[in-house]
């Protein structure tokens, strides 16, 4: 009786389980490896300053104290270091 119990609640629960999708549904947008190698072409070294940086992100070992301007906003940030946070990322420059 029991082990009938446990089979019948086995098959119920496998019942309820959502099945994962493995196609992707109509309408739906995928990045090609020509976008995303766009995409990260545009961070670059321009001189002494770098170009479409993404806010508090790390930053490389060639850029740091070195300001560099975000990808969407445009905005001056500067590579630095803190003590409470010891990463060399990108911080707002004001």
């Amino acid at each position: 009786m029991l082990r009938r119990l446990l089979a019948t609640g086995a098959l119920v629960a496998s019942a309820l389980v959502v099945p994962a999708v493995t196609a992707a549904p109509v309408g739906a947008v995928t990045l090609s490896s020509a976008t995303s190698s766009t995409a990260a072409s545009c961070y670059k070294q321009v001189g002494n300053h770098w170009n479409c940086i993404t806010p508090g992100a790390f930053c490389p070992k060639a850029a740091h104290n070195r300001y560099g301007y975000a990808k969407v906003t445009k905005k001056r940030y500067k590579c630095t270091y803190k003590s409470s946070d010891p990463y060399w990322r990108w911080r707002r420059a004001y």
